[in-house]
């Protein structure tokens, strides 16, 4: 296999949805569940459904600052003929008005609230100028989140907002499921961690991954470098079996020191090597005793960009979730970028504000995107630089041979999703 392959080269690459969907079949949800309050539960996945144990409000309450009535004793009230009530502290009977506030309790007895704007205080008496209807100016009890309320299905990842939402209805804890355990390997014979000599390159691209499966909800292991050793790679990824995925960077090419994807292989089976998608087409996926590994490129560029396509799936998946849609900005696009047809490109841009119709020649029209969207000039895979000062990409599909200066297009803001 290995002198074939290292000869062979990549002839054949696989479309980018088919590998994830080979990728994809190969994980499983790991099932794994723990219950933690609110305080730590911001982005985590919900691992059963969440429904209300009591209302919200727990009680009927004033809507608006003024007086809770019996709506009959304000029938015909008006500015010229005021309803006159007698002024309690609650509960409110025939006759008789409480002072409230909004949001509080609604004495008993009471089915309304007259605004404060439309009484006036005259000795004991409550002069009330607007005939008001039951219910009026009240919030029901459960008008917010009724009792036994479904809330929240599995697999739906809670923002802050939703944390408020169930201690309002008196959770103070929620089941979610643990965490995936991803392991990060670096590999590399040239990589050191600092202080390079001649020859030697600073190891980022297993800092950068590792960075990425945290931010989108894992925990990582950071693991040291791993020399382009056969039995010194088998051995790491062996090691890490018992994590979720396993994903390595370097040496997945076709090179004679690309040696993982023979590694894989033996150790369990490579589902997919080299990808239609630039840059980074020589990824390699694979399975090792139930565990995903994703065997990144060593171009930092090639890394990054192939960890989005393929690891941040696999990890949701595992996770017992799936990756949203990147958001993305309309932008014109400012120079003309080029791609191979049958190949999904991914070209780094820079956003700027676009000139308005009034700023003078060159604005844009009225209707057309607000920002314009500049490749970076920068392109190789191995220009780290030319992703990390970068907004986003624009995704050039694989039936296009390329995209035009002029055009409208969807700039992916890959890095701010979670």
């Amino acid at each position: 296999m290995s002198h074939d392959r290292h000869e062979a080269g990549f002839k054949q690459r696989t479309r980018v949805a088919d590998a994830l969907a080979t990728l994809l079949s190969a994980a499983e949800p790991h099932g794994r569940t723990e219950v933690v309050p609110l305080a730590d539960a911001a982005d985590r996945v919900v691992a059963e459904p969440v429904t209300a144990p009591a209302p919200v409000p727990g009680y009927d309450r004033a809507a608006m600052d003024g007086y809770a009535v019996r709506a009959e004793d304000t029938f015909g009230a008006s500015d010229r003929s005021p309803a006159v009530l007698r002024h309690t502290e609650g509960p409110v009977g025939p006759g008789e008005a409480a002072r409230v506030h909004t949001g509080s309790d609604l004495p008993e007895g009471a089915d309304a609230v007259v605004m404060i704007e439309q009484v006036e205080e005259v000795g004991e008496e409550v002069e009330t100028f607007d005939a008001v209807a039951e219910g009026e100016n009240v919030g029901d009890a459960g008008e917010d989140v009724a009792e036994g309320q479904h809330l929240y299905d599995e697999g739906h990842v809670l923002r802050p907002s939703d944390l408020g939402l169930l201690k309002s209805v008196g959770l103070n804890e929620v089941r979610v499921y643990e965490r995936p355990d991803v392991a990060v390997i670096p590999t590399g014979e040239e990589l050191v961690q600092a202080d390079p000599g001649p020859g030697e390159v600073i190891e980022t691209n297993g800092l950068t991954v590792s960075e990425l499966v945290e931010s989108w909800g894992g925990d990582p292991r950071y693991r040291d470098i791993v020399t382009d050793d056969e039995e010194a790679l088998a051995a790491a990824i062996e090691d890490d079996l018992d994590a979720d995925v396993v994903v390595t960077t370097g040496g997945s090419s076709v090179g004679e020191r690309d040696l993982l994807p023979e590694v894989v292989d033996s150790l369990g089976e490579v589902l997919v090597h080299g990808v239609a998608l630039k840059p980074g087409h020589p990824v390699c996926l694979g399975e090792v005793s139930g565990t995903p590994v994703v065997s990144l490129p060593g171009y930092p560029v090639a890394c990054i960009v192939n960890a989005v396509q393929f690891l941040r799936p696999v990890q949701k998946r595992v996770s017992g979730t799936e990756a949203k849609p990147h958001p993305t900005r309309r932008a014109t696009l400012t120079r003309k970028v080029a791609s191979e047809p049958g190949t999904r490109t991914f070209a780094r841009v820079r956003l700027e504000p676009a000139p308005a119709a009034d700023e003078g020649e060159g604005g844009r029209d009225p209707g057309e995107p607000a920002l314009k969207a500049t490749p970076t000039r920068a392109s190789g895979s191995g220009v780290l630089s030319s992703v990390a000062l970068a907004d986003g990409w624009v995704v050039v599909p694989e039936p296009r041979e390329g995209l035009d200066a002029g055009e409208v297009v969807d700039a992916e803001l890959w890095e701010v999703t979670r």
